[in-house]
């Protein structure tokens, strides 16, 4: 007599049971809903806080409006000379003006006129601990993700309203979706709510910096400020290393200058001394 072999068995007996792909797509959602949440979640806490940490930056804030201040005065008599804002890639292009000598940028100027004025936002960038992470999150993911969240708990009611009709469904069979259900419908109530309040958050930021949200995405004010943060602490050491040069080479005149006044001194004292009678 043929035997099947156990997996064959298997197999056959799951042929068996009543819309089989529907329920184990059912079980396969109920197995990743948790780290699929836990992982949603993180990413909108990532980027809510990274949208209220720029937007409550004070360091950050006073350092545009000194942006703003330069450039109406490097504008003054033009009609650019009163501007109230400026548009957020701007940011990127302080680099892309240069001083006649074509050693110094705007940047640099920025970052010099700031180390002397307003020392204490230099390190702006201690405020904004989120950019970075939030840089590598895409909204239109956690969008799809949210979406695929809230299907597929969709058909695990599905799921449950037909066990429940069916006699051939154990009572355990139910048992299990109600549980789960009770839990999971909770927990997606919240994460609907989180994902709305992002939502909501990150149009604030876009419309801070006085960005249109239909045409400015997170990602590119995100990835801007990334790029200027960088952009700021290579000039800004670049200066540091200038002033040290500056100073070691002052230094180094100081005692050029006191050698020789020591030597012209010794060579004062080392001279006979005559008297007004050549004796």
């Amino acid at each position: 007599m043929f035997s099947l072999c156990a997996y064959c068995q298997f197999y056959l007996e799951l042929m068996q049971v009543p819309l089989v792909e529907s329920k184990l797509r059912v079980f396969s959602f109920k197995m990743q809903f948790y780290s699929q949440v836990s992982d949603l979640r993180n990413s909108l806490n990532v980027v809510n806080s990274a949208a209220e940490e720029i937007r409550n930056s004070v360091k950050l804030k006073r350092i545009m409006q000194t942006i703003l201040s330069l450039g109406n005065a490097l504008n003054q008599g033009t009609a650019r000379g009163s501007a109230i804002g400026f548009r957020l890639d701007s940011l990127l292009k302080l680099t892309d003006t240069r001083a006649r000598n074509n050693k110094m940028t705007l940047m640099h100027y920025l970052c010099k006129v700031l180390a002397d004025k307003l020392p204490e936002v230099l390190d702006f960038s201690k405020d904004l601990a989120n950019t970075e992470p939030a840089a590598k999150v895409q909204l239109k993911f956690l969008a799809e993700e949210m979406q695929a969240i809230s299907k597929g708990l969709e058909k695990v009611v599905q799921e449950l309203a037909l066990a429940e009709n069916d006699c051939h469904i154990s009572e355990n069979f139910c048992k299990i979706l109600k549980e789960f259900l009770h839990f999971a419908e909770a927990e997606v109530r919240s994460l609907a709510s989180l994902y709305s309040g992002v939502g909501r958050n990150v149009d604030a930021l876009i419309l801070y910096f006085g960005e249109d949200p239909a045409r400015c995405p997170f990602e590119q004010v995100i990835s801007t400020l990334m790029n200027f943060q960088r952009m700021f602490s290579k000039a800004h050491e670049e200066n540091c290393k200038q002033n040290e040069l500056e100073t070691k080479k002052a230094l180094e005149g100081d005692k050029s200058k006191t050698g020789a006044s020591h030597k012209g001194a010794d060579h004062l004292l080392q001279a006979p001394i005559r008297s007004s009678d050549g004796h």
